[in-house]
Formats: C-alpha cells, sequence, structure tokens
C-alpha cells in the first residue's frame, strides 16, 4: 500500500485445484487497522469458489484475527467437516493436531473461535484420523519439461540512472532497448538461482515476493523476465522440477535460445515492456560456480557472463553457413579434385600431373566485366 510493504498470504495449492492450504498470513503493524487479513482471505475464497480451504494452526495474533473474521464459506473448511470427506487431500493426523492447537489458543485467550462451526470441537480425534490417515496421498508433481516448454525466470536489477530511463522509455523500440540490457548484464549471465516459471506471471510474482523482503531501499530497481528454450539437443541438465517451476541444480552455463524479456518497475506494475526475439539469442545461464564452468561456456563468455573478444551476439539458427560442416566441405573438395584429375587423365595428349593446355584453362573476366562481390 503506497509503495510499502503491507501483508501476505502464502498459500499451497493441490494440482486439481480443488484443495487450498495456508501456509502464512501477515499483516505489518503499521497496516493492522485495514483489515488486509480478511481482505485476502475474502479473495482467496473467492479465487477457489469450489475448493477446501484449511487456515491451519494458528498462534496468538492469527487466533484473534479468527474470532473476529467472518468466514465466506465454512463448510469448505476441512476442520468443519469429517475427515471421510476430504481426507484424500489433507492428511487426517495433521489436521486433528491443528484442531487441538487451535482449541488450545482459544481457551487461552478467552475467544470462541467460531467453536460451533468446527466437527467435534474440543473432542479426542486421534482414532477417527488413523482411520482415514490411508486416504491422503500426497500429488506428485507434474512439472514443467525443459526440453519442450517455454520457461520464464528473473532477475531485480539496480541499473545505471541513465540506462533505466532509456529502458523505460516507452517511446523507443523495445528490442533495442532489451539489447541494451543485455550488452550491459552480458548474454551468459542469465540468473542461476531463478525459479524457472511456466508462467511470465509466476515469475513476476517471484520477483514482488523478494522485492517485499528486501529492507534496502536502493533505487531505482527494475524487475526482468527472460523467456527461454533450451538447445533442442535432447540433453536436459540437471535440475529440481515441482509443479510449476524447475531450478537447475549447480549449473555448469546451460546454452539457451532467449526468447524474448520483459520488464516493469515495481511502482508502475501496470506498465510491463515487452520484446519477442524470433529467432531467439543463442544466450547462457550462467554458472553457479564459475569454477565448474564448462568448457563450451568459457569458449564464448567471461567470467562475468560478457562475450568474450571476437565473440558477437547471434541468433539461434542464424549461425556461419559452413559452421560445423567442415567434414562435409573436405568430402566435397575430394570429390571435386579427383573428378578434375579423372577430366585431365581422359583428355587426349594429356600426361598425368602435367598442367591441363591452354584451351582447357578458366578463362577470367577483364576487370572490367568482373562482377561486385555480393556481402554475404
Amino acid at each position: 500500500m503506497g509503495g510499502a510493504y503491507a501483508g501476505h498470504l502464502d498459500v499451497y495449492v493441490h494440482p486439481d485445484g480443488q484443495a487450498i492450504e495456508v501456509a502464512e498470513l501477515a499483516v505489518s503493524p503499521d497496516h493492522r487497522l485495514h483489515h488486509l487479513e480478511s481482505v485476502m482471505m475474502d479473495a482467496l475464497y473467492a479465487a477457489y469458489p469450489t475448493a477446501w480451504v484449511n487456515h491451519g494452526g494458528r498462534g496468538p495474533d492469527e487466533t484473534l484475527w479468527w474470532d473476529s473474521y467472518s468466514e465466506p464459506a465454512p463448510e469448505r473448511n476441512p476442520h468443519n467437516r469429517p475427515p471421510a470427506e476430504w481426507a484424500h487431500y489433507f492428511d487426517p493426523i495433521v489436521v486433528a493436531s491443528q484442531k487441538a492447537r487451535n482449541a488450545y489458543r482459544n481457551r487461552y485467550q478467552g475467544v470462541d473461535g467460531h467453536r460451533a462451526a468446527v466437527y467435534r470441537y474440543g473432542e479426542p480425534m486421534e482414532a477417527e484420523a488413523r482411520q482415514h490417515a490411508h486416504l491422503f496421498h500426497e500429488p506428485e508433481p507434474q512439472g514443467p519439461n525443459p526440453n519442450i516448454d517455454d520457461l520464464y525466470g528473473g532477475v531485480r536489477l539496480f541499473l545505471p540512472p541513465r540506462l533505466h530511463r532509456i529502458v523505460h522509455d516507452s517511446s523507443r523500440d523495445a528490442t533495442q532497448r532489451a539489447e541494451l540490457v543485455l550488452d550491459h548484464l552480458g548474454y551468459g549471465n542469465l540468473p542461476h538461482h531463478s525459479a524457472w516459471n511456466i508462467t511470465e506471471r509466476g515469475a513476476f510474482e517471484d520477483l514482488v515476493h523478494e522485492q517485499i523482503f528486501d529492507t534496502e531501499s536502493r533505487q531505482p530497481v527494475t524487475h526482468l523476465i527472460f523467456r527461454i528454450l533450451l538447445q533442442p539437443d535432447g540433453h536436459v541438465p540437471p535440475h529440481d522440477v515441482k509443479a510449476t517451476w524447475v531450478r537447475f541444480i549447480d549449473s555448469p552455463g546451460i546454452e539457451v535460445g532467449l526468447a524474448g524479456m520483459s520488464w516493469r518497475s515495481p511502482q508502475r506494475p501496470e506498465i510491463t515492456h515487452t520484446a519477442n526475439f524470433d529467432p531467439p539469442f543463442d544466450a547462457a545461464i550462467a554458472p553457479e560456480h564459475p569454477a565448474d564452468a564448462s568448457f563450451q561456456y568459457r569458449a564464448r563468455y567471461s567470467e562475468f557472463g560478457d562475450l568474450l573478444p571476437g565473440q558477437m551476439p547471434r541468433r539461434a539458427g542464424s549461425t556461419a553457413p559452413y559452421a560445423g560442416r567442415e567434414a562435409e566441405i573436405q568430402a566435397w573438395a575430394d570429390r571435386l579434385r579427383q573428378g578434375t584429375a579423372q577430366r585431365a587423365n581422359d583428355r587426349p595428349n594429356s600426361v598425368s600431373g602435367q598442367t591441363a593446355s591452354a584451351d582447357y584453362q578458366v578463362h577470367h573476366r577483364q576487370p572490367s566485366q568482373q562482377q561486385t562481390p555480393r556481402t554475404r
């Protein structure tokens, strides 16, 4: 609120979207008179209108807030229903312990805590919880496939003031501004610590979360997102996969195609600048430890991710036409030489190894007849 951190709500969401568990609900002391806890919780219920919502165990502050909160859909709170209805989403033994903790807090702080709505409030539930515990199975994350999916990862940048003004100047071409940022960062300096999301929105949210807990007040700041594609060679670097993101482990410098960039100021998140690269630029995720950089990375980038002398920015798929075709070209040259020698041997009065006669030699154009070489 007003550019300052006011509060946050962290939740876990089941892959099918039908179960939510609150991990943390917090509001800063300066904003507790604005009822932000209730606003955020109401928004959660509205965002998942048919899902179970488990609030978990509550501490002292949360106990007082909960007693004054009017829950929008108490019938979707697993604390208010028998475990047979929700045990395949939440561990019944864990929920029973949460209920016992909340009941204790209510008594200790002298509040009601909506006890009339709670299923078997204050009663022992160990036996019933064990009876249904076998129904709960933690879902396996079906995360992104790095070889197929576009991935989005971000970094918070503190650019020099002049470059910051240029990068956020909407009147300038977005692609040119993105290339200025790449020249400043280095094409081999894409963040190794990022969780690479399956959506741009998820990547921006990670940066916002990082911004919230940054106690330093450095300005100006830019939230920058990279959209990447792994090189289509079938090799997937070691990675940790979750439902909506992957993180590359001990990165040795991973070659990627940089397909686009998006950036915004946290003070004006409604203005997002976007540049798409088609074909993508060749780039690389920086090594986590410079000493572990791969040979391919060291051949193109410096320790700081800058292009080495002689290396130029290049587009994926637009390399020099003869790169990587040395053996094929050598075979062509051998066949041409063999063909030339064979034709020379087949001509009358020719001797093997002797220079071809004058009428067999190539007639060069006069200088005035020569064509102007074309730029490649």
